[in-house]
């Protein structure tokens, strides 16, 4: 069974408004709840942009995690390589 050490330390908020968490936590991203007036719960946490949260849902996770199978029993083949970019540049 873990046993879960809390750590407290005091912390002076300066006149801009800022606290200093330390710098292992410098460049993280951190929810801030007030839980009540005076009380804050502040825990990291990993933000998705909208735009990217499709890739979280379980369907989108399936259709990738195919293609990277698909992709490494499928290497690329350099063959036709020269051929394909001289119709691309409108060459052929």
């Amino acid at each position: 069974m873990a046993v879960t050490t809390i750590q407290s330390s005091v912390k002076v908020i300066g006149a801009n408004g800022q606290i200093s968490l330390g710098k292992q936590f410098a460049g993280r991203q951190v929810l801030v709840q007030e839980q009540e007036p005076g009380v804050w719960l502040v825990r990291t946490a990993v933000v998705i942009p909208d735009n990217e949260r499709w890739l979280q849902q379980p369907q989108a996770t399936a259709d990738l995690q195919d293609a990277l199978v698909w992709a490494q029993a499928n290497p690329p083949v350099d063959a036709n390589a020269g051929a394909l970019l001289e119709k691309l540049n409108g060459q052929a």
